[in-house]
């Protein structure tokens, strides 16, 4: 089974296995049954209930303790349970944003609202989705940007600095102050790289990052060498620190 290796804004490496379809179908299917139970269960109380009750009454048992815990069912399970209906949590699998991170209330509800089209009512859709891409997403996964992933894969491995091209383990950085930048600051400085090397954004950061870093002297003999040494250096402690 494909697996995926993702590179956090921490350095720490995470590799992660998508759950597969079989999996994701046999624990959907017992997620069904708990629900359809839950439903049965309701109806069964019902039928318990005096003669004299109300229609009213009735009416309200059955959607406030039968049909709103049932629809409703995915998600709370999901939001309250780390990511894991009941039937994920037998099959161990767990949902989780793309870059191994937990997902959010709007991801969990962007994926709840469009079961509706990867259901069985859309003549499972969903099913035909996860056959065409290789993290088996369905929909309400791609628009929420999240992946099943089977849980016993989901592993913080520690990064050793040879696992960087342009490390080794001689590796010695050349300005410890970078170790106090942030992590916006350096996705910044990232992000300025990728800039054609004549544009003037390139000097004036190197000359905000040395007023920011207090370096006085620098080794490198452009702009561009010397941004990309601080970033190194940046990743350098980062990776010490795992």
């Amino acid at each position: 089974m494909a697996s995926s290796s993702i590179l956090t804004g921490q350095y720490v490496q995470i590799n992660q296995t998508p759950a597969s379809i079989g999996d994701r179908m046999v624990a959907q299917i017992i997620d069904w049954v708990i629900q359809f139970a839950w439903m049965g269960g309701t109806i069964y109380l019902m039928s318990l209930l005096p003669d004299k009750t109300g229609e009213s009454f009735y009416w309200l048992f059955y959607i406030f303790i039968g049909m709103l815990p049932t629809y409703f069912y995915s998600i709370i399970c999901e939001m309250f349970n780390n990511g894991q209906s009941i039937g994920k949590r037998i099959m161990m699998t767990r949902v989780v944003k793309k870059d191994g991170s937990q997902p959010g209330l709007g991801a969990y509800i962007m994926r709840w609202l469009l079961m509706i089209l990867d259901g069985p009512m859309m003549s499972g859709l969903g099913l035909f989705v996860m056959l065409l891409n290789k993290n088996n997403q369905r929909l309400g996964d791609m628009a929420a940007g999240t992946i099943v992933i089977k849980e016993g894969s989901y592993d913080n491995l520690q990064v050793s600095l040879d696992e960087f091209s342009h490390f080794s383990s001689k590796y010695r950085p050349f300005y410890p102050a970078a170790e106090d930048l942030s992590l916006e600051q350096i996705n910044l400085i990232s992000q300025t790289l990728e800039l054609n090397e004549t544009d003037p954004r390139i000097h004036a950061l190197a000359e905000k990052v040395k007023q920011t870093l207090h370096i006085d002297h620098v080794y490198e003999s452009d702009d561009s060498a010397f941004l990309w040494r601080v970033v190194r250096d940046y990743q350098y402690y980062a990776l010490e620190e795992i």
